[in-house]
């Protein structure tokens, strides 16, 4: 007979992540981020923007505390992309979930 043991592998905390478990609900990044990738970003964080409630700020979306999840990731996978935070606010303002992405425009 043959035994086996069993391991827990928990993933490393990213720096300013709270402690609350919530950091293992990320949405794993692309290994690298194609033209497809950032475009399913900037409908993302269209899509998941930020609305103003009186409990406070919500996505618009599921009215979940914003930022989301997918808020989160499509800004992670944009600035992977090379757009800086001014930029993804632009994309986000603008309110078009098809924009082209042009980092440094």
């Amino acid at each position: 007979m043959s035994s086996s043991t069993a391991r827990t592998v928990r993933p490393a905390t990213p720096l300013g992540a709270e402690e609350s478990g919530e950091t293992l609900r990320e949405i794993p990044l692309p290994p690298y981020v194609t033209g497809e990738d950032a475009q399913f970003a900037v409908r993302a964080v269209v899509v998941h923007a930020p609305r103003r409630w009186s409990g406070g700020t919500v996505c618009r979306n599921d009215a979940s505390p914003h930022p989301c999840r997918l808020h989160r990731w499509g800004r992670r996978v944009l600035a992977l992309r090379g757009l800086r935070a001014a930029e993804i606010d632009a994309l986000i303002e603008r309110g078009d979930p098809t924009a082209p992405v042009r980092p440094g425009a």
